[in-house]
């Protein structure tokens, strides 16, 4: 019977690892790991993971413990699984910068691997340490440029970007110039405005975002 009881504990070891369940059923975090944890019921743990992107808060009172890294302390569980990234997401949920390091004032917010674009109000750069946007002195970030440029005419990107057929905003979107047909503006990332101008003989297109001949544009 002794050897029987050492076998199956020699296996539970295998299975779970060091860990041991409390007296207590329940969720326990791994102590190296932060996005891992185990749900014990009577005595018997199972290994589980958090959405990537996310880690495990013991003190959180809901059902699911997982939440945004900048509201959980992890302390030494510093280990993370391995990233699972897609476009604008180093992770599949989280709130991350801009990954161009001087755009401070954009920042994705990535569910499942599928990212919302959100640009703060002006004058704010985003926190990655808090996940929200505050005055620049506070995200204390580096290499960021001014928000809000202008041209010499006048000219300042929208604050609303244009969205293309899957609903994502439009990374480099195009304008036309008011009063000249063969300049056009293009606003880098969104927010940083630089004049264009087409070839001798041509138009812009708001149409097509190219430079055409005039028959082919509507109004010309």
């Amino acid at each position: 019977m002794t050897k029987i009881i050492l076998v199956l504990a020699t296996i539970i070891t295998i299975v779970y690892g060091n860990f041991k369940c409390p007296l207590k059923d329940g969720q326990y975090e791994d102590e190296v790991q932060c996005d891992k944890f185990y749900e014990c019921k009577d005595g018997y743990p199972t290994e589980k993971l958090c959405p990537d992107g996310l880690v495990f808060d013991p003190f959180n009172r809901k059902i699911n413990k997982c939440d945004h890294v900048f509201n959980v302390d992890c302390a030494e569980r510093l280990e993370l699984q391995p990233p699972q990234p897609s476009k604008n997401c180093p992770r599949k949920n989280g709130f991350f910068p801009h990954p161009d390091p001087t755009v401070c004032n954009i920042f994705y917010n990535c569910v499942d691997g599928q990212y919302n674009e959100n640009i703060c109000t002006a004058g704010l750069h985003f926190d990655e340490n808090t996940g929200i946007c505050v005055w620049p002195a506070t995200a204390n970030r580096e290499n960021c440029r001014p928000v809000g440029q202008k041209l010499t005419d006048g000219f300042e990107c929208p604050s609303v970007r244009p969205v293309d057929s899957h609903g994502h905003n439009v990374d480099h979107p195009k304008y036309a110039h008011p009063e000249d047909c063969q300049k056009f503006y293009v606003c880098l990332s969104g927010v940083t405005p630089r004049e264009q101008g087409c070839s001798e003989g041509s138009v812009y297109n708001e149409k097509t975002e190219m430079c055409d001949t005039p028959e082919n544009v509507p109004g010309w």
